[in-house]
């Protein structure tokens, strides 16, 4: 039995952190020694006045070397500016963390480093706001707006803080991300750089909180049973607590529960409070419209580097959304994206070699850290000439397994085409040319709200890493799940850019979700990596590579939404309807000698929460509500469902 996987949002939380896990004491009685950065800085504590009298919590380590002036780095984040240790957030000068700002590269060339406690979290005055509106009519006693916020602190650390070089540098991974980028709208003229990373830019479109209109419920769950409101100014909970399930997998928690109502039941007043409005407002309303930053990303300064992970599960849109709108709105500013083979935050940490069985072979973390992220802070925040300059978009092809650059994204060269549905489960570019030997047109199952497809194939609570990557043979041999699958590729077909599912379908319900999965096939006899063998041979997880489905992209469309995500309408049983969603990007190589799979299914539980498959309110249904129904894919001429790829020339 595996260790029950810990909650890869709140994973993201953890990375976000600025401080350490250690004490220097404790790091004194460790076996393996590494240089604490108490040896190389000293840490200050300050109360910055905001324009409207609100103080916020910074604290600031500057370079003991005082021979030459220090650029700034700054994070500001909602997971606290002190230090993680003994189980406790410590605040003090005397609690030092393991590390200092986004890499040891940049700390060891030395910056004055910089992390603020955001309104209304931890040791900051004011009111927390759940992504900070940033264009508000009336602002509440307390209530802030980040790009002010971030100026009044550049003002106050430039006056307050010796030996400067008076540039700054933004940076900050997950919600920090957005703080990222909200902070940099009409930004200080100081701030020469900004690094968004994973940033969060509209949680309701494809990013935490719903994906094709339906609730991202796992993941929400774990991360709001943690992230909890809180009383200011205070060092706030005393463990980063995480939520007792009580059985060894979420699939049976959530099922036997059901509804949103029963499942809200099992938390307590504090873990609910700031987890209702986000499962309340499940059509895209003013609540969320006022949230997204991405339509006032203007008068950016600061050259943007924005990164991001093709595995992320937390924030896989915002770094296109950011990256796009900093574009858009400010065609004179350095602007660059990054994508890299990587979970949520996984870029900060670790080699990036591999995820779960899939291998990378390269270390691609530490490359990026040393020849993508230090090299752009270096250039902006200290004219230190690049060995190469930035190309717009970086980014690392799956499957070949290379770093390409590509002059904006989605690449010129990658020309749309389809991949349709043919009868007995086929695949194919070209559309079918009959209804097949049925005479039918269609492919059809009975899905079951009460017998959901499973996301993963092994039991787990929370949302497992490796879940963007996994073996969906679980799910192939379901009869609730349509499988197409092309003919072996006698060529290499790499794709780059959104894909975009296009379905003609009917229920007889009157809603239904349609989730689609673009899958990589492995030949049957492909040989099991060394590190497989050696590491992975027993457990939940091993296998052999040989026929291995991994998972490219999926996502969901919740059909209520097919026509607007604002005002929801309800199918008409028995009566077909053409569906258009973008499932999410991506930059992957099938290799000749693979597959190519499509997977159609109507539940994906419990990444996404039920839909019970008859109109109502999902956040008020009750379990009546919940109904068996009859999905038809069609594939006849005139109404062929596929998937449109964004294909690449042959290198």
């Amino acid at each position: 039995m595996i260790r029950r996987p810990f909650s890869t949002l709140l994973l993201g939380v953890m990375l976000a952190c600025s401080a350490g896990v250690q004490t220097a004491a404790a790091q004194a009685d460790s076996p393996v020694q590494k240089r604490s950065p108490r040896e190389s800085y000293t840490k200050y504590e300050y109360r910055i006045p905001m324009r409207d009298g609100v103080k916020l919590f910074t604290t600031v380590y500057v370079p003991k070397d005082s021979a030459k002036p220090y650029p700034f780095l700054v994070q500001r984040t909602p997971y606290s500016a002190g230090v993680y240790a003994q189980g406790e957030q410590r605040y003090g000068v005397d609690w030092m963390p393991e590390s200092l700002g986004p890499s040891r590269e940049l700390e060891d060339a030395g910056y004055i480093f910089v992390t603020q406690d955001v309104r209304g979290r931890y040791m900051s005055e004011g009111v927390w706001q759940e992504m900070t509106p940033h264009a508000k009519s009336k602002r509440a006693k307390g209530e802030g707006q980040e790009s002010e916020d971030m100026h009044d602190t550049v003002e106050w650390l430039l006056k307050h803080v010796p030996n400067n070089n008076g540039r700054v540098g933004i940076w900050g991974i997950s919600y920090p991300g957005f703080y990222t980028a909200a902070s940099i709208i009409d930004s200080h003229p100081a701030i020469k750089a900004a690094s968004p990373q994973a940033p969060i830019a509209d949680l309701y479109m494809s990013d935490d909180s719903y994906h094709g209109g339906a609730f991202m419920l796992s993941a929400n769950f774990d991360f709001y049973s943690a992230f909890l409101p809180q009383k200011n100014p205070t060092a706030g909970n005393k463990e980063r607590s995480r939520f007792e399930y009580g059985e060894a997998d979420a699939y049976d928690f959530f099922l036997k529960r059901l509804t949103l109502p029963n499942i809200l039941a099992s938390m307590s007043d504090e873990q609910r409070e700031l987890l209702v409005p986000t499962i309340e407002h499940d059509t895209y309303d003013e609540f969320w419209r006022s949230r997204a930053i991405t339509p006032h990303m203007k008068n950016v300064k600061a050259a943007v580097l924005t990164v991001g992970g093709w595995f992320d599960a937390e924030d896989p849109a915002g770094p296109f959304a950011i990256y796009k709108a900093v574009g858009k709105y400010n065609p004179a500013t350095p602007n660059a994206l990054v994508m890299g083979p990587w979970v949520h935050g996984g870029w900060a940490r670790g080699e990036g070699a591999r995820l779960g069985h899939v291998s990378f072979d390269a270390k691609t973390s530490e490359y990026f850290r040393r020849e993508i992220q230090f090299p752009f802070f270096e250039q902006h925040l200290k004219g230190v000439k690049p060995a190469r300059a930035l190309p717009a978009v970086t980014a690392f092809e799956t499957g070949t397994n290379v770093w390409r650059s590509y002059a904006a994204w989605p690449p010129a060269p990658a020309k749309a085409r389809t991949l349709y549905f043919g009868p007995n489960g086929t695949l194919a570019w070209q559309q079918p040319a009959s209804a097949g030997n049925s005479g039918a047109g269609y492919d059809e199952y009975v899905a079951d709200p009460r017998k959901p497809v499973p996301f993963i194939g092994y039991p787990a609570t929370g949302v497992p890493r490796e879940y963007m990557v996994s073996d969906q043979r679980f799910a192939a041999t379901r009869p609730d799940v349509l499988v197409y699958q092309s003919e072996v590729l006698e060529e290499d077909v790499t794709i780059a850019g959104p894909v975009l599912s296009k379905l003609f379908v009917s229920t007889t319900g009157t809603d239904a979700d349609w989730v689609v999965k673009l899958i990589d096939v492995y030949p049957a006899e492909y040989p099991t990596p060394p590190a497989e063998r050696k590491g992975n041979d027993t457990g939940p997880l091993a296998l052999k590579l040989g026929g291995f489905q991994q998972l490219v992209r999926g996502n969901p469309l919740r059909g209520k939404f097919r026509n607007s995500y604002e005002k929801p309408e309800a199918f008409t049983p028995g009566k077909q309807e053409a569906l258009s969603f973008d499932i999410g990007d991506v930059n992957h190589s099938f290799r000749r000698g693979h597959r190519i799979m499509v997977q159609v299914q109507s539940s994906w539980f419990p990444l996404i929460d039920l839909n019970p498959q008859t109109f109502t309110h999902i956040p008020k249904a009750r379990p009546e509500d919940f109904r068996k129904a009859t999905q038809r894919v069609y594939r006849a001429p005139g109404a062929a469902s596929g998937l449109q790829l964004m294909v690449m020339p042959a290198h």
